[in-house]
């Protein structure tokens, strides 16, 4: 995932070369459908389905709006921004979920996630730092 994860920044960036981030974003989006469909058309047992209940649905969909929104300012950033600085920032959304996970899902912060995400926010302050 994360050498993937790697890979996407870079690759995308020069996908926008000469088109704004908007349609950069919707065009990525259209492959991530497809493929993402197609997997889960083989991966997934069709029994499976019955489970989905509307609990799911709305939480699911709750992500799927944030994940929209995070693309949407990814792309833009990305598009007139720096690789090392723009995936750097997005990572520090490790620190947002690890505090959201603790106040929402009542996950314990424990000693070694509170220091990485201090070392995260700190790389992040001197990597973003002109």
């Amino acid at each position: 995932s994360m050498a993937f994860a790697g890979f996407t920044s870079v690759i995308a960036k020069h996908g926008l070369a000469g088109i704004s981030g908007e349609l950069g974003l919707a065009v990525r989006t259209g492959f991530v459908v497809v493929f993402v469909l197609g997997f889960a058309a083989v991966a997934v047992p069709r029994a499976e389905l019955a489970n989905l209940t509307g609990h799911n649905f709305l939480w699911l969909g709750l992500s799927g709006l944030t994940t929209a929104a995070s693309w949407v300012f990814y792309y833009k950033a990305l598009k007139d921004g720096e690789v090392s600085t723009v995936a750097l920032i997005d990572k520090g959304s490790f620190v947002v979920a690890v505090v959201l996970a603790w106040l929402l899902l009542g996950e314990r912060i424990t000693p070694r996630v509170a220091g990485g995400s201090l070392l995260i926010l700190a790389g992040l302050l001197v990597v973003a730092r002109r």
